[in-house]
């Protein structure tokens, strides 16, 4: 078992910045794919980027060049820079975790709570 729970988000106007961070604990030494994805109201959940266990990363289209992801294994916390922030990336981001690799597809196996982000114009 893997609990996640994120932090970071909140109300930032367009082109602002905004870091989430996903604390991990249980089962964290299994090195689980990790990833962040999104949820805006009335959508699909949306993947945003994913790190695998050797710290290549993948980015949706929408947030390339604007969001980073990165992971601090010493810490088991997960992090998601995002920049140049647009009001269309207003969504609730969760962070994700799964032993196996499913890319930007929402079947991982444990997913935190969400963290609402905002972003006006």
């Amino acid at each position: 078992q893997v609990q996640l729970v994120e932090s970071g988000g909140g109300s930032v106007q367009a082109g602002g910045s905004l870091r989430l961070s996903c604390a991990a604990s249980g089962d964290t030494y299994s090195n689980p794919y990790m990833a962040w994805f999104r949820q805006a109201t009335g959508k699909k959940r949306e993947g945003v980027a994913i790190i695998d266990t050797d710290g290549s990363t993948t980015y949706g289209n929408s947030v390339k060049g604007r969001f980073t992801i990165t992971k601090d294994n010493a810490q088991n916390t997960l992090y998601l820079q995002m920049n140049s922030l647009k009001p269309e990336d207003t969504a609730m981001f969760y962070c994700a975790a799964d032993p196996g690799q499913w890319f930007l597809l929402p079947e991982y196996k444990y997913w935190g709570k969400g963290t609402k982000v905002t972003v006006s114009s």
